[in-house]
């Protein structure tokens, strides 16, 4: 399974990023294997608007089956639910060490959003 993990650069030591539709890129690794498929930037993250649907899509289209985020917003939550693209929080340091915390089933599965819409929390 291809699992997108938030990041503030590019790779496996890349600094995580709490945000989901905001952060800079999705660093795609498989989740099986644990090995970097490749680092994509998040065109969304700068939009005035629609973000989180927006990075959505760029993952569905991405065939990506889960994601590891620390906040996503009520819109992002329905657009990955719509993709089937089950959510993970639990996001901290490294991508690389986050992608372990997956593989050893230490993160937590959510199904609605982690904030508020328009809460301050960009993501």
């Amino acid at each position: 399974m291809k699992l997108a993990i938030c990041a503030q650069g590019e790779g496996l030591a890349a600094a995580v990023d709490q945000r989901f539709g905001r952060c800079a890129f999705f660093v795609i690794v498989d989740a099986e294997k644990g090995e970097l498929i490749d680092s994509v930037r998040n065109a969304g993250a700068d939009a005035a608007g629609g973000a989180g649907p927006q990075a959505a899509q760029l993952l569905a289209g991405l065939d990506v089956g889960a994601v590891v985020l620390g906040n996503v917003g009520p819109n992002a939550a329905m657009a990955l639910e719509a993709a089937k693209i089950i959510i993970y929080t639990g996001i901290e340091g490294t991508v690389e060490s986050t992608m372990q915390k997956f593989r050893e089933g230490r993160l937590s599965m959510v199904s609605k959003a982690t904030v508020s819409p328009h809460s301050g929390m960009k993501g």
